[in-house]
């Protein structure tokens, strides 16, 4: 499933990357987002943008349609 499918309070792990551009693969990797990382949803911004996640012990912001290119399994 998608990223940007997941409500808050959900909690998903990292599958992939689709149709995102190297750069930004590396620097979501290089702040924990690596595939097989657990992360939760914690909030949504009032109009949907930024999302903000919990991973590895921090809050993380994300622009929807960046996480719209990560593939996730909910658990």
């Amino acid at each position: 499933m998608q990223f940007n499918q997941l409500q808050t309070g959900d909690s998903a792990v990292v599958q992939g990357f689709n149709d995102l551009p190297e750069s930004y693969r590396n620097r979501l990797m290089s702040l924990g987002l690596t595939p097989g990382t657990t992360f939760t949803v914690q909030h949504r911004a009032p109009l949907g943008d930024p999302i903000a996640i919990l991973v590895r012990g921090f809050r993380l912001s994300l622009r929807q349609h960046e996480a719209g290119t990560i593939q996730v399994e909910k658990l």
